[in-house]
């Protein structure tokens, strides 16, 4: 089944034959471990799908793995909308010019979805079988935690070789510094705020601005800190009120007439109405609004930044089956290369940064 992409445009994505890449490599005996590909299933086809949430820069990836696989003589089949693609068999080839012109488009060609059915041993045993009749010899997912989950669990359940790029705007990844579409996602978060500062200063306003983030309080702290918010509410910390409060009238008495607090959908108290309207009932000197940026976050063109990420993971999870990888993320640590263990990388999520908290709140004195 083929998967007839469009842009916003309207121009269809055009599959251009290319068979020059279709060489196979000899093939060899060496001993299978967990985390290395058997030589006895030489690599010729991969297949390259993205699952959960939309992060800008997942195209820029997509470029990247169908480009170096080209490269390197594999041939690429792209899978749409994630692991539900897989179980309904929605494969097409891909091509070099199959991904011209994508890297600075958001969102992602190959669509998303999330499938309950992929979670059933029904539903990945499927799955697996349409990759054996594909000749899809190794899967590339891009995604968040509950992609690499069901990768783990077809990688274990069938010996299959999965790799994985770390593409979420919530950047809570263990074995990443940064995920693809982070930085996209806090800069529209800045540019928002921005605007929305120069109207609350005009009507001596109150704005709490939702942001996303459910588990995790990274997109808040960061924006929070480039925007100058008064004050930054995360899921990881306890949020009292009556600390608000007595904060936001100290800056009512320093003649603070507006003001903006960055409240991440996860919060203990609640999202953004929830607090604005606790605040209210005790505190109505500033005149409060409420604004919810939502899937804003998830869109627009990516920053150069999530570029070349998403083209640097994209080569290196290419490069990471080639060598013999098999159930780990490619991730940036430090400006190198890490491969990261799904089980790892799923269990242990990267911890917020309270100096940078403490910071944020010494800074908006």
């Amino acid at each position: 089944m083929l998967c007839c992409v469009k842009f916003a445009n309207s121009h269809a994505l055009h599959l251009i034959p290319d068979h020059s890449h279709q060489m196979a490599y000899k093939r060899k005996t060496v001993p299978l471990s967990y985390y290395k590909i058997s030589e006895m299933n030489t690599i010729r086809k991969i297949g390259v799908l993205t699952s959960g949430g939309d992060a800008p820069g997942m195209n820029a990836a997509i470029r990247a793995v169908v480009r170096a696989g080209v490269y390197e003589k594999y041939e690429i089949t792209g899978i749409c909308r994630g692991y539900e693609g897989l179980i309904n068999n929605e494969f097409t080839p891909l091509y070099r010019h199959s991904v011209s012109n994508i890297i600075q488009r958001g969102g992602t060609i190959l669509k998303t979805a999330r499938s309950e059915r992929f979670m059933t041993e029904e539903g990945r045993e499927l799955a697996h079988q349409n990759l054996i009749k594909a000749g899809v010899d190794a899967l590339i997912v891009i995604g968040g935690d509950g992609t690499f989950r069901g990768a783990m669990a077809l990688g274990n359940t069938y010996q299959y070789p999965v790799v994985g790029v770390p593409g979420t705007i919530d950047n809570d990844l263990y074995g990443t510094d940064f995920t693809i579409g982070y930085d996209t996602a806090i800069n529209t978060v800045v540019e928002v705020v921005d605007k929305l500062r120069d109207t609350a200063a005009s009507h001596d306003r109150l704005f709490f601005v939702e942001v996303m983030g459910r588990d995790a309080g990274f997109i808040a702290l960061r924006s929070g800190i480039a925007c100058g918010a008064e004050e930054i509410l995360v899921p990881e910390t306890e949020t009292s009120i009556d600390d608000l409060i007595a904060k936001l009238e100290n800056d009512y008495r320093e003649n603070k007439t507006s003001g903006i607090i960055i409240v991440a959908e996860g919060d203990d108290q609640g999202g953004a109405f929830d607090v604005a309207k606790k605040v209210k009932e005790k505190f109505s000197f500033y005149d409060t609004r409420v604004s919810i940026i939502g899937h804003m976050q998830r869109g627009g063109s990516p920053t150069c930044m999530d570029r070349v990420l998403a083209s640097t993971l994209g080569y290196e999870a290419v490069m990471a089956l080639k060598k013999g990888e098999r159930g780990v993320m490619v991730g940036q640590i430090n400006k190198v290369i890490a491969c990261t263990p799904f089980e790892k990388a799923t269990k242990h999520h990267l911890e917020i940064n309270k100096n940078m908290l403490k910071m944020a709140r010494i800074l908006s004195l």
